[in-house]
């Protein structure tokens, strides 16, 4: 992630959380809430570790401690414009979804911005939290947060963990050495052989007709055009209770009703624009490997890649037909090997995936590798309070890559599914209308059960 970063394509993960400040002890000051994160930020090293790649290491480079980390260059203030509502909010998230962050400072920063829906200055914030892809993906991100959180909110921050420090440079300059020169023995024994198994075994499941999707197979749309720097997001929620009636009756998983509502979205999107192609969106669905043994880093995510069904009509046959094909995806993705994506991208140095990421470019303008990301991590725990402020909404928000153009998160907290959805302004200036699309798809499916819909909305 660190590598393929560009001007326009920024790999930053983030959320947007909605708080009530009332709850906060002795009441909200923005100096009181930096001060309470500076101390739990003593708990949680990631957020006081830099990249660093000195010691004359020829491998990737390492975390330390920043011997200099101060707070306040990592938080932020700022107010949203009269009258303060979802627009308002989205339109400055958007603005900061766009900004690189300081790869001189630990990869972080938070944005605390006042007057949420027009409230007078501090009784409603909403605060942004953007952490490098390379300092985490989605479920390390979520940790962080969590660390951040508590059940009350007068709790006592925990106890002081210290970062990593560097004790021996010279030792850490031989071991980064010898993990470089070994690189192609790696990739003989261990890379190689594990790519051709997985070569061998998706020619049998196309034959099979049991494969994932192809990347590169995806049809171009009006997603898949190039990129620029700016971003604009979007939010939505449904209601977790509604997902499973729905899960539930058709027997089929919470992910295949995100997915299978996501698709019916998008068809109507494309087909409201006259764009709609003839084969199925594919979406590129983030897996963790978190729970692989002898994993490093603590960007520990691989992706598999799922077809959408679009050119489906029915929204019921098209959920089964998504379940399908996703238990498809799921399956050849294990076969291949979770973390074989991962294994090959860390014998890539910076040279070779600067040259990686050029050529990806190259290809993308004459077919996509996917269409859209679709990204169902499990949230924060559900804690009720972060930095004493009552939690009322998170969004999770992912990045855009060349070539797709589109990023749909989503969150279970607290009973919802919140979806954070991210994009380029100048691919999708609409992309309201995506997210309120959401709501809508869930309702159809609701339909079709005879059951009422509760509390799903969009923003």
């Amino acid at each position: 992630m660190l590598y393929l970063e560009t001007a326009t394509q920024p790999l930053e993960v983030f959320s947007v959380l909605e708080l009530n400040t009332a709850t906060i002890p002795g009441g909200y000051s923005y100096d009181r809430l930096r001060d309470d994160l500076a101390a739990r930020m003593r708990a949680v090293p990631e957020f006081r570790e830099k990249l660093s790649s000195r010691f004359l290491s020829l491998d990737h480079p390492l975390w330390v401690e920043d011997s200099e980390f101060d707070v306040d260059r990592h938080v932020h203030r700022i107010g949203l414009r009269s009258p303060g509502g979802q627009t308002e909010l989205a339109e400055v998230c958007g603005l900061i979804a766009a900004l690189p962050i300081d790869h001189r400072a630990p990869l972080w920063e938070m944005w605390v911005i006042e007057g949420l829906d027009g409230a007078p200055t501090g009784e409603r914030l909403a605060v942004v939290l953007k952490v490098h892809h390379c300092a985490a993906d989605g479920v390390t991100y979520a940790d962080l947060v969590s660390r951040l959180c508590s059940t009350e909110p007068d709790s006592a921050p925990p106890d002081p963990v210290p970062a990593a420090t560097v004790t021996n440079p010279l030792r850490i300059a031989i071991v980064n050495l010898g993990r470089f020169a070994s690189r192609p023995l790696q990739f003989a024994v261990n890379v190689l052989p594990a790519a051709m198994r997985a070569a061998v075994d998706t020619v049998r499941r196309l034959t099979a007709g049991r494969a994932m999707a192809i990347p590169f197979t995806a049809p171009r749309t009006t997603l898949n055009r190039r990129l620029t720097a700016h971003r604009n997001v979007a939010f939505a929620e449904l209601d977790l209770d509604d997902v499973k009636n729905v899960k539930n009756h058709f027997g089929v998983k919470v992910n295949d009703v995100v997915m299978a509502v996501v698709s019916g979205v998008l068809r109507q999107f494309l087909l409201d624009r006259g764009e709609l192609p003839k084969s199925s969106l594919v979406a590129m669905v983030p897996v963790s490997v978190h729970d692989v043994p002898d994993r490093i880093g603590r960007n520990q995510v691989s992706g598999m890649f799922a077809r959408l069904q679009t050119q489906i009509a029915d929204p019921v046959d098209r959920l089964k037909a998504v379940a399908e094909a996703n238990t498809n995806a799921k399956e050849h993705s294990s076969a291949v090997g979770a973390t074989l994506l991962q294994d090959i991208s860390q014998l890539f140095g910076r040279v070779l995936m600067g040259a990686a990421k050029r050529v990806y470019a190259w290809l993308t303008e004459f077919r996509p590798m996917y269409n859209v990301v679709v990204s169902n991590v499990p949230g924060p725990k559900a804690d009720s309070y972060f930095l004493g402020a009552e939690v009322l909404s998170m969004y999770p928000f992912g990045p855009v890559m060349h070539g797709a153009g589109l990023n749909i998160t989503v969150w279970s907290v607290g009973g919802k599914l919140h979806f954070g959805l991210l994009s380029c302004s100048d691919l999708l200036p609409d992309l309201w209308s995506i997210a309120e699309g959401l709501p809508v798809g869930l309702k159809e499916l609701l339909a079709e059960i005879g059951d009422a819909p509760t509390s799903s909305a969009a923003g």
